[in-house]
């Protein structure tokens, strides 16, 4: 299966703590690279995060963004510690019993004392745990858009790949017409040249001519390649690479098609190929 390392997903929750959102996106990038941004409350979350991604993803830069607006309730409301209050009053009442002219109990003096007033407290644990549950799910949506984006990434490379059989298969029908017409011509020049030539040398000359522009060899390691290449994309798991490799194979024998070419239709051919080949060198630097 063939996935793309272009995607993004989006999940949030609404519960009466408040609402929680995560964004997970991610480009190509040669290995697995990831990037957090979390509210410092979540903090603690992030080696987590950052192991369950790597458990659903193989390569690419992921960036994880978490958002968390806690609810009116939760922002707003102060709670009173009051055994603090308690303490504080009876250690009050103990000074004006000893202290001259001590001055009357400030409730707002207390409430400043620190401590007495507390925002009321999160279960952290249950928002975190809510937390790797947007994550996993949020991670499946983006898997899904890395699969259809590869999906089509894969159906450009097979049409790539047909084309460059069918560029192999007119080379080799040619080699044998264009030999022959490399011998015609020969044979015509000596005879323009009305000199008389040892035969034997002649045809030697032809053969050395055949011998430089055979390129039986590479044709069938081309044909090697677009198999396997083939073999590749059906197969599960990380293939970018092993992908990323037959492109660079690709290229040397078409550079060694070229560099035989001895006439203007097995050059064009070469540049068909090299064309080819590019265009499947892009689609392969963004899979897997």
């Amino acid at each position: 299966m063939t996935y793309s390392m272009t995607g993004f997903a989006r999940k949030e929750l609404a519960a009466a703590w408040g609402t929680l959102a995560i964004e997970i996106k991610s480009v190509n990038h040669r290995y697995l690279e990831n990037y957090f941004r979390l509210p410092d409350t979540f903090r603690p979350a992030e080696i987590p995060l950052r192991e369950l991604i790597r458990r659903r993803l193989k390569r690419g830069k992921v960036e994880c963004q978490v958002r968390f607006v806690p609810s009116a309730q939760h922002k707003d409301q102060l709670v009173v510690n009051q055994d603090l209050v308690r303490s504080l009053t009876h250690a009050v009442s103990e000074v004006s019993a000893i202290a001259i002219n001590s001055a009357l109990i400030d409730p707002l003096a207390i409430l400043q004392y620190p401590g007495v007033l507390e925002e009321q407290a999160l279960d952290t644990d249950l928002i975190e745990s809510e937390l790797m549950k947007l994550a996993d799910a949020a991670l499946t949506d983006l898997l899904d858009h890395r699969q259809r984006e590869g999906q089509e990434m894969a159906a450009a490379i097979e049409e790539r790949l047909a084309g460059i059989s069918d560029v192999v298969a007119d080379v080799r029908e040619l080699m044998p017409l264009i030999i022959d017409r490399q011998r015609k011509q020969l044979q015509e020049k000596i005879a323009d040249l009305q000199v008389e030539l040892d035969p034997q040398r002649v045809e030697q000359e032809i053969i050395l001519l055949a011998q430089k522009a055979d390129v039986a060899e590479e044709l069938d390691r081309l044909d090697t390649h677009v198999q396997e290449a083939r073999h590749v994309l059906k197969q599960k798991g990380a293939i970018g690479r092993r992908l990323d490799f037959l492109m660079q194979e690709f290229n040397r024998e078409a550079n060694t098609l070229s560099s035989k070419s001895i006439v203007t239709e097995t050059t064009k051919r070469a540049v068909d190929l090299k064309v080819f080949i590019e265009q499947m060198r892009e689609q392969v630097q963004n899979i897997e």
